[in-house]
């Protein structure tokens, strides 16, 4: 459904003097990953590694400076404003925070209705009847097409962005961290409704989260970036039961677990150091300043993304070495 090839997003910063060199940051650098039909891909990584800025210049809400995003086999770059007006309607999104993303000066009715406005789909009774349709599909009441963002709680809220996401019957949904602004028993709710969805309704999802809890609740397949980069990638199983990079490891090691008999048993690997600016990141492996089996190597030759396993991608020299003993 989707391919996604070495995608670069850079954004000029002001220049500090008249004379000074224009700097840029590099929100993502290389990016290369694919998602099937029908599956769901897990884009995971710490604040400030590229994940959401990914998922916007897929659907072209950001320009991307480089590389190609081929989706059900057409290139996006290639097409035109109207030819991709068109595709619009096949690609949508779900955005973090339902009490920003939604206006609060239209009702939920007027808000799931406007993408339909937008394309001229249907009759004003078609319309109505789509938007009611919707409303019922993600657990609210069509009566409450005429209630304002203000009158719905935090999880409703999001429930409506899903139904403005969902009126134009798209085939592929960014899912940018959907649940993050919610209470966790919401979370458990929304993500339930979201794995329904894509099995009854056969859509393909990319869903962005700094949650690894959340991550193996709905996903097949995660991708794990640092710095604008997918350092590792693979089956959503093979992942969690052995992580081959550092970076992986490390996330993986700050997961609490409600099993009593497996408190204490893993051990917390904290990383030094903090992630280096994306306006001058490190030569070589990106990771190797805070990476605690570096070589001499790792800080001149970069990684490239190569198979480990069935379908395990990982870009590191040393993959595989427990981490928590060199920590």
């Amino acid at each position: 459904m989707l391919n996604v090839r070495d995608l670069k997003v850079h954004f000029p910063v002001a220049k500090a003097g008249f004379f000074a060199r224009r700097q840029v940051v590099h929100a993502v650098d290389g990016a290369s990953f694919e998602i099937p039909r029908s599956k769901t891909l897990g884009l995971v990584g710490e604040s400030g590694s590229g994940k959401s800025t990914t998922g916007l210049a897929i659907l072209r809400l950001i320009k991307p400076t480089s590389g190609e995003i081929t989706f059900d086999g057409r290139t996006l770059g290639d097409m035109d404003s109207e030819t991709f007006r068109a595709m619009r309607r096949r690609m949508q999104i779900v955005f973090q925070d339902p009490y920003s993303s939604l206006d609060p000066r239209s009702t939920a009715g007027e808000i799931v209705r406007f993408p339909l406005d937008i394309h001229a789909l249907g009759s004003n009774a078609e319309r109505k009847e789509r938007v009611a349709e919707v409303f019922s599909l993600v657990g609210l009441r069509p009566r409450q097409m005429d209630l304002f963002p203000h009158q719905f709680s935090g999880g409703q809220r999001q429930r409506i962005s899903i139904a403005r996401a969902l009126v134009l019957q798209p085939e592929f949904i960014v899912c940018d961290e959907p649940v993050s602004a919610l209470d966790v028993a919401i979370q458990a709710q929304i993500l339930n409704l979201l794995s329904r969805l894509r099995d009854e309704l056969n859509l393909t999802l990319l869903f962005i989260s700094h949650d690894l809890g959340v991550i193996s609740h709905i996903c097949d397949e995660v991708a794990v970036m640092y710095l604008g980069k997918v350092v590792e990638k693979a089956p959503r199983h093979a992942l969690f039961r052995q992580p081959l990079h550092p970076y992986t490891q490390a996330l993986f090691s700050a997961v609490p677990t409600r099993n009593p008999k497996l408190k204490g048993a893993v051990k917390r690997i904290r990383l030094q150091g903090d992630i280096p600016s994306p306006i001058n990141p490190p030569s070589g492996c990106r990771f190797h300043t805070r990476c605690p089996i570096a070589q001499a190597r790792c800080r001149s030759e970069e990684p490239q993304l190569t198979e480990q396993a069935s379908d395990h991608l990982v870009a590191c020299h040393f993959p595989g070495q427990d981490i928590s003993v060199a920590g």
